[in-house]
């Protein structure tokens, strides 16, 4: 049972903060507005808030202001010095805003380390911090279908579940930093799933395939994926706008290396994909989609998917 200090969470009730309204927040932060909750926004480029505003949000001029209007506040940014200043900068700070009780929600794939420093300094304020990594990407965030990855008290998971199953499934990996070790495990995975995916199509369009048959021929076989069902169409479309930004995405594979060195772990496959998304960082291409790793293999390979190779004889 709830008790005064853990009201039930509802519409009526809680009053939600949001700070990052960008690629995946700004669908995020629509359902939980169209599901009847008060919600006060924060996101450095006004513009982009706006479309939220329009739909019923409240604008606050600071992640601080965000908080003390706030009972749980959730934030979604770019790189680890964002969250520890949206969250923790002693004057402007979420932290410093919030009231006893209240819950800091970090949807920001960030280091493991830092979740747990946010969860410590929470504590001593009298409130609860949960790291809650969301993997799935635009579509995810449009589609409320994320994969959330929770760590901290498990009780406070359980309890804004009402608000978590606005975006997707919550699931619960632990203590505080547990949700960011499954994101970066996560990350880990797709990253080698998406090498071998244009690796798969540069083959076949080198063979002489067409490679739209070639996908839909695998995507019901062993080699199927959702990287292959989401990623694929873009690619053939040279569709490269982001649903994960290139550089977001390199940041969260360093995240994983420079953890990987403090685990003594040897993972090629994480290091090689690494390269290859730096690599287009160099070309100037941080700002598309992680799709986008197509063209670094074909860079390498000096050929163009959408040039149609004559056929294999």
């Amino acid at each position: 049972m709830a008790t005064a200090a853990e009201p039930i969470v509802s519409p009526s009730k809680t009053r939600v903060g949001w700070i990052g309204t960008g690629v995946m927040g700004r669908f995020m932060c629509a359902h939980i507005i169209n599901a009847g909750y008060s919600l006060t926004v924060f996101n450095r480029t006004l513009a982009k808030a706006q479309p939220l505003v329009d739909l019923g949000a409240h604008l606050a001029n600071s992640p601080l202001a965000v908080a003390s209007q706030s009972d749980v506040v959730f934030t979604i940014v770019g790189y680890p010095s964002d969250v520890r200043s949206v969250l923790l900068d002693p004057t402007s700070g979420a932290l410093a805003g919030l009231r006893s009780g209240g819950v800091l929600v970090d949807m920001t794939t960030s280091e493991p380390s830092l979740a747990i420093e946010i969860a410590t300094a929470a504590a001593a304020k009298g409130c609860a911090s949960i790291d809650a990594p969301v993997s799935g990407g635009d579509r995810g965030a449009k589609n409320a279908t994320l994969a959330i990855f929770a760590g901290g008290d498990e009780t406070v998971v359980q309890r804004l579940n009402p608000l978590f199953a606005l975006l997707g499934k919550v699931n619960y990996m632990g203590s505080p930093g547990r949700g960011q070790f499954a994101k970066l495990a996560n990350q880990i995975t797709i990253a080698s799933t998406m090498v071998g995916l244009v690796e798969g199509m540069v083959y076949a369009h080198k063979a002489g395939l067409d490679v739209g048959l070639f996908l839909n021929a695998i995507s019901t076989g062993a080699a199927g994926s959702k990287s292959l069902d989401l990623h694929g169409p873009r690619i053939l479309k040279r569709d490269f706008e982001p649903g994960f930004y290139v550089h977001h995405f390199v940041k969260d594979l360093g995240i994983c290396l420079k953890e990987c060195q403090n685990l003594g772990l040897a993972l090629p496959g994480l290091a090689l994909a690494q390269q290859l998304y730096l690599s287009l960082k160099a070309h100037g291409e941080g700002n598309l989609g992680t799709q986008a790793v197509i063209l670094a293999l074909e860079r390498l390979n000096n050929v163009t998917l959408e040039a149609a190779s004559a056929p294999a004889t």
